[in-house]
């Protein structure tokens, strides 16, 4: 008998929902759910791979140890002692900073994760914190701690109401939005009047456009520094009911007065007079926004180039004013939960013992994580932690850090496969996939370009020999945190264990910046426990300010193995597999 559930993607940020037949326990039919009120019935190519997720065969579901040459299966007691034994060590003998954790971008699409992995991450106490945040969205963050205050208050696209989108190194044609979840981008497009992209590549944003700039790799700074100009030379500063709120005003206009249109465009590639009708169109357009993504991030100046980005949005009048850049008012308030976990940000407040570079919200750069494996001398990082990741494959230098990682003490994954980062590993805990878990857009949800709430239990139970990934790391800091968790908090009485544990340890919990927009409500959805059953899927829609936009067109147990300890370390061998969506 076949059975209908509801549930989201969680392969990007779109988060669209879907529908999931399930007849004789395997996924015979993946469509758009129709009913979901932010995607409502859309969905591209990716979400029809979870069912090949969910039944492929190389998906790893008990824990695996490395002896020899040889990968084993290990019972989920013996793997958690054997890992609990290997971190410990490394912490006991060569102190908390020699224990690395390097986290990948799925982190954000996983309840679990992001409520239990943050707090006992953080927790370890170690600096040696890494992620995918330093090869993506670093930037924008950057601009958000300095300009609001948190590192997690970046406005969003307001692209449903707006008249003039400018695009800025982003692909949301492809990305279905990124820091701005979007799900038919391409109809939500449509609807806007005018789309500039502004691009040194044709992209697939760019052809459905209706201005394509080309601009020289890395000079977005300057462009953005000229359209500051222009604005300020023409009189078109409206601030309007920021002005209070402002400063540094003068230094901007000061500093802008350095880079007119044609100081910049024989390096930017884009003519003077488009510049000034570009900014022209912007300081004279009622509801238009200027959106950077990850081209802006990814070069010399993208801290400077997403910080210019909000203050060109401030400038021309649209920072939290409809078809602008808004700030969201999500069901539930993430940052919060992110103050809690030490995540409020800040910047330079120690450096790494190599080169000397930045920590940012409490994490290094991923491009130095193979220096301070492999650079001898007091400090250096002798056990890792990688959950939801695949760094060797997605991170700079990925051949030195593949090196590196074979000269570790010890290295445990939290990762459902064999790939090219996980081979190395002496051991690895394999948490349940996308369809065996519940799932709330806790972080997703605090950039959508509409507010929705939506609880979607899991398709499948676990089975008996598998583990959610809250349950791995409320294990692990169980063992490893010297007797911080109850014992009976094991048996799945709630969130409240690390919490109780971070008020102990006395984790920093600053105030949290007001929004714009006031208001937030907890929802009994994102109360419950990650993995805890529900008996259906809740929805809630709600829309920024009071005008609703047009509703956006559719588009069409084997043994267990005893346990051993790590072997040294040698030649590696191992399948390259990726993990589907690993960053």
């Amino acid at each position: 008998m076949a059975t209908t559930h509801h549930h989201s993607c969680t392969l990007c940020e779109a988060t669209c929902g879907i529908t999931v037949t399930v007849e004789d326990d395997r996924v015979v039919d993946i469509r758009g759910d129709e009913a979901d009120p932010l995607s409502r019935g859309y969905l591209c190519p990716k979400a029809t791979a979870l069912a090949d997720l969910h039944h492929d065969p190389d998906r790893l579901r008990t824990p695996l140890v490395r002896v020899g040459d040889e990968w084993l299966e290990l019972s989920w007691p013996a793997a958690f002692e054997l890992v609990a034994a290997g971190l410990t060590e490394v912490r006991e003998k060569y102190g908390k900073d020699a224990l690395a954790v390097y986290q990948g971008n799925p982190t954000a699409h996983n309840l679990g994760l992001l409520t239990y992995g943050q707090l006992f991450f953080r927790l370890l106490g170690t600096r040696n914190l890494y992620s995918a945040t330093s090869v993506d969205q670093l930037p924008h963050m950057l601009a958000a701690l300095q300009m609001f205050g948190h590192q997690a208050l970046m406005p969003v696209p307001d692209i449903d109401r707006t008249d003039l989108f400018v695009c800025l190194g982003g692909n949301p044609a492809v990305s279905n939005g990124s820091i701005m979840t979007a799900p038919n981008i391409k109809a939500r497009l449509k609807n806007v009047r005018k789309v500039v992209v502004i691009d040194p590549r044709r992209t697939e944003s760019a052809r459905l456009a209706d201005e394509h700039l080309f601009i020289r790799p890395g000079t977005d700074a300057l462009l953005l520094l000229s359209l500051i100009e222009v604005v300020f030379a023409d009189d078109r500063v409206c601030t309007a009911r920021l002005t209070p709120h402002l400063t540094g005003l003068d230094t901007l206009r000061e500093v802008a007065t350095g880079f007119p249109p044609e100081r910049t465009a024989p390096v930017t590639g884009i003519a003077p007079d488009r510049v000034r009708a570009l900014a022209r169109e912007l300081a004279g357009t009622p509801r238009a926004v200027v959106y950077g993504r990850v081209g802006v991030c990814t070069q010399e100046f993208g801290g400077l180039a997403a910080w210019l980005t909000v203050a060109l949005n401030v400038l021309t009048g649209h920072l939290d004013e409809p078809g602008g850049a808004m700030f969201t008012t999500p069901a539930v308030d993430a940052l919060p939960m992110l103050s809690l976990a030490g995540q409020q940000g800040g910047f330079g407040r120690y450096r790494t013992r190599v080169r000397g570079l930045p920590e940012f919200g409490g994490e290094f750069p991923c491009a130095a994580l193979a220096e301070e494996i492999d650079t001898p001398g007091d400090g250096r990082i002798r056990g890792l932690i990688t959950s939801a990741g695949n760094p060797v494959l997605s991170t700079p230098n990925g051949p030195r850090l593949e090196r590196a990682l074979d000269t570790l003490d010890f290295m445990v994954a939290i990762d459902p496969y064999l790939n090219e980062t996980t081979r190395h590993a002496d051991v690895i805990l394999p948490p349940t996939v996308h369809l065996e878990r519940s799932h709330y857009a806790l972080a997703l949800a605090n950039y959508a370009v509409r507010n929705t709430a939506k609880y979607s239990p899991a398709v499948f139970p676990r089975a008996a020999d598998q583990r959610h990934d809250w349950e791995i790391v409320l294990e692990l800091a169980s063992r490893v945190l010297g007797g911080g968790l109850p014992a009976r908090l094991l048996g799945g009485l709630g969130p409240e264990s690390l919490l109780e544990l971070a008020a102990r340890r006395t984790v920093r919990r600053p105030q949290t910046p007001q929004r714009t927009q006031p208001g937030q409500a907890e929802t009994a959805a994102a109360r419950r426990r990650p993995g805890a059953p529900a008996t259906a899927a809740a929805r809630q829609t709600r829309y920024p300010r009071q005008e609703d936009p047009p509703r956006a067109t559719r588009v069409p147990r084997r043994p267990a193995a005893p346990a051993h300890p790590p072997r040294p370390r040698a030649e590696r061998s191992g399948a390259d597999r990726t993990q589907a969506g690993a960053q």
